[in-house]
């Protein structure tokens, strides 16, 4: 398939889901597993005013309450 080809017919991001799909399915099990964990994402924000942060609001809330959910210092 050429680059003109699959460009027609979805967006890149489409293509790289596919891709990284492909290649998790074919890990053997113990890897697919930790691979596909690492591909789920959740959605956070929160309002800021005057310098300063508010409540943190979770688009996923069953994703929250996940207890080996880690989390990133910035």
């Amino acid at each position: 398939m050429s680059a003109v080809t699959w460009r027609g017919v979805f967006t890149f991001n489409k293509y790289s889901q596919i891709t990284a799909s492909a290649v998790r399915k074919s890990l053997k099990e113990e890897q697919r597993l930790a691979s596909e964990k690492r591909g789920i994402t959740a959605l956070r924000y929160q309002v800021w005013e005057n310098g300063k942060g508010g409540n943190q609001v979770t688009l996923d809330p069953a994703q929250e309450s996940d207890p080996k959910k880690k989390t990133a210092a910035v």
